[in-house]
Formats: structure tokens, sequence, C-alpha cells
């Protein structure tokens, strides 16, 4: 309670989370807005039985999906541009020099590029989309034709580029992490009916109504979200620190001094864009097998799928995640990079050679963390789709997906809300010292 009065005492503080909740609530709206031309209601029924790809579509979109609303693609053009472009700098020797030798000019033209991007591929998969739901059945598209497509394609792209202007308002004007805060909020805006469903479950388990089940599969349910909430907590808050050492100077007062320091190493370098990588390309082919006539297709979709040989999904699932964890973080984390970085800063690390040995080092103890990280991404995405298959009659909406998404935006986020709260402190500190100097001239004294 401290922590949040002490927030809205703060006049700048108060004033960034009110326009951040404004954008929010104005992001919400829109998902509630159909896109013309479309029977929002038979196209919920016929994307409802779909597929996993687009329910994780869904997931991000907040619910627009389904709908069909004028933010059905939600942030996702805007993601996979962001992950084109940073691709291709490892490879393009352009996008390379602007990411990492030309500062904020480059930084500001990525993003720009960026921006482009997202308008063409929001047009492409809103184009792609529309024929979806022309192929869905007569009911859904009112008046099919190529005139539905591009009137389809122009409004869905629309709404991405205008979610892309709300998350940099929030990022530029509100509290930070506006991309990441509209996927929060679209997932956190399902859990008040997530939690009315299971308690209406588990009233029918006590009222012996129904095929639900059985009461104390409820209370191990709430035992296993805690346990794997406190698992979550506790690992993105997890570092691997590597001391490091500065050459000895001297000082104006001929004295020799030594700096010492650390390079903290997350645990969880990639986050969650694994889970994210894996859950689509697993899911694609059972997509696709859906609205083509390819047997084959299908038939190896189903090998993958949970439902039908659940214990091969999760360990083509695991190996899928372990393989994005070390290629996403290859392209976060260059450790040749920092080992060069910290060599012309007379940096190094006690037992370990500047140069090549230390990219060396750092890259057995980044692999290693990776792994880790990659087994704790893949248990915690698992561990949800464990317990309903096992549990029949249960219907978990909080997946393991979900949980790191939100919790990782809810630890950023109060780490940048505490950064603005000694930030202020800081300033205001600063402005009485100016203040009590200033007066302390006025009447003619000497600041001591």
């Amino acid at each position: 309670m401290e922590k949040i009065r002490q927030l809205f005492s703060n006049p700048e503080l108060r004033k960034r989370l009110i326009f951040t909740l404004v954008m929010l609530a104005i992001y919400r709206l829109g998902v509630h807005v159909s896109v013309p031309g479309v029977n929002a209601e038979a196209l919920a029924k016929n994307l409802g039985k779909a597929g996993d790809l687009l329910n994780v579509v869904d997931l991000f979109s907040g619910g627009a999906f389904k709908k069909f609303s004028i933010f059905a693609l939600g942030i996702t053009p805007y993601i996979t541009a962001s992950i084109v472009l940073q691709l291709m700098g490892a490879v393009v020797p352009t996008l390379e020099n602007l990411q990492k030798k030309e500062g904020e000019a480059g930084r500001e033209k990525i993003n720009q590029w960026t921006r482009y991007l997202t308008v063409g591929l929001a047009f492409v998969q809103g184009f792609g989309i529309a024929s979806l739901a022309q192929s869905l059945g007569p009911d859904v598209v009112i008046i099919p034709g190529i005139a539905f497509k591009l009137l389809c394609a122009f409004t869905l792209s629309t709404g991405s580029v205008f979610v892309m202007w709300l998350g940099e308002q929030i990022t530029e004007r509100g509290i930070g992490n506006g991309i990441s805060l509209l996927i929060f909020a679209g997932i956190v805006a399902g859990l008040p009916r997530a939690a009315g469903t299971i308690f209406n479950m588990l009233g029918d388990s006590l009222a012996n109504k129904g095929n639900v089940a059985p009461p104390g599969v409820f209370l191990l349910l709430l035992v296993a979200m805690t346990a794997v909430l406190l698992g979550v907590v506790l690992v993105e808050n997890a570092y691997r620190r590597i001391p490091i050492h500065y050459a000895r100077r001297v000082d104006s007062s001929s004295m020799a001094s030594q700096r010492s320091s650390y390079l903290p190493l997350k645990v969880n370098t990639a986050g969650v864009m694994p889970v994210i990588f894996a859950s689509s390309v697993i899911f694609f082919p059972a997509t696709i097998a859906q609205f083509t006539k390819w047997e084959w297709l299908g038939k190896a979709a189903g090998y993958v799928s949970p439902q039908t040989h659940f214990w091969i999904w999760v360990g083509v699932f695991v190996v899928v995640v372990i393989f994005f964890s070390f290629f996403y973080t290859s392209i976060v984390f260059n450790p040749d990079e920092t080992a060069d970085n910290m060599k012309k800063s007379g940096g190094y690390i006690p037992g370990i050679r500047p140069g090549k040995e230390t990219s060396i080092y750092m890259d057995g103890i980044l692999s290693k963390l990776t792994f880790a990280g990659a087994i704790y991404l893949a248990v915690v995405s698992i561990v949800p789709t464990v317990i309903t298959n096992s549990m029949p009659g249960l219907n978990f909406y909080f997946g393991g997906t979900s949980l790191l998404i939100v919790v990782g935006v809810a630890l950023d986020t109060v780490a940048q809300l505490d950064s603005y709260a000694v930030m202020r402190r800081y300033d205001g500190f600063l402005e009485k010292g100016r203040l009590r100097g200033g007066r302390l001239a006025k009447a003619g004294g000497r600041p001591q």
C-alpha cells in the first residue's frame, strides 16, 4: 500500500499511469468492434474448432482474433517484423552497422523500417485471414469476393498499425513496455471469465452435476498454479554474476585504485519467445491440414498433437523449445562483442585472459544457462497441458505461455515504476539543493 501511495503522490508518475490506463482502455474497446461484412458469431463457432495455432494467435490479440475485430491481428505483425529485422541484422552488413555502430540514429532508422515492414505484413496477413473467413462457410461472410478481401485487409492492417501506435505511445508517454503491456492486458482481460468458469465447474463438482472433475482436483490445480507461479518469479529474477575487474589506474593523488564489477547473465535470456516460436511451428501443420485436402499432412500433424499422441508431442515440443532458446539467445547476446568491449575498457575476468578466451568462457556459461532456461520454459509450458490431459472434465484457461508473459511483464513494469520513483526522488533532492543555495546567495551568505 505504501508503494501504491507513493506512485499516486508523484504528479509525473500519476500522469503516466493515467495515460497508460486510457490507452489500454482504448485498445480493449477496439477489440469489440467487428470488421464490416462478417457474421462474427458464425465465424467464432467455426474458429472454435480451427486448431491450436489460431488459439495462440487469439491469445496475443486478447480475444480479438476469434471475434474478427479491427484489432484481430493485434501486435503480431509488429513482433514478426522486429524479429525479421533482428535475424537479418546477423547476415546483412548494413543492418548490423545500424544496430551496433550508428547509435540512436541507427536505432531510429531500424524502427522506421520495422514500421514499414509491419504495414506490409499486416496487409498480407489480413488478406489471408479474409480468405480463411470465406472458406469457413457461406454464412460467415455476407458478401464474399475480392472486394471483401481488400476491405478486410485494409481494415485489419489499419487496426494493427493503430495498435502499434498505442504501444509506442505507452512506451514514450506512459510507464514503458508498451507492446508487452498490450499483450498483458489482452491475457488478463480473459481471467475473470476463466475464473468464473472454474468456479462454476467447482460448484457442479460439489453438487455432482455433469461430467466434471472431483473437488480435490481443483485444490490440486490451485497448488500447482501457486507452485508454478513462484517458480516463474524465482527463475525470471535469477542471474549468474560473472566478476569483472578493471586495470589499476593512478588518480590525481598518485594512488593506484582498482574497480570491480560483475556481468549479470539471466538464466532465461531468451524470455518467452522460444515458447511462442515452438507453439507456432508445431501447430502450424495441423491448422493448415484442417483447411486443405492433403491427407498426408493431417496424418503427420496427428503425431505431434497433444490430443492424440501426447508424449510424442511433449518430446517434440521440448526439442523445439531448446533449439529456439539457443537460436534466440545467440541473437540477443554476443559473447565476442562483449569480450571485445570489455578488453577495450580495461576489464577482465579473474583467471581468464582478455579477448578470445574470455569470449569462450562466457559462451560456455551462457550455453549452460540457456539449456537450463530452455528446460524451465518447456516445463512451465507443459505442466498445464499435463494437468488438463490427466484430469478429464477440467478446462484450464491460464496456460504456461500466458503465465510466462503475465509474470514477465509484471516484473518488468514494477522495475520500471521503481526506477521512475527513484528518479523523482533524486530530482527532488537536486531541486532542494539548488533552492537552498539560491536562498543563501540572496541573503548574502556563502553556500557550505
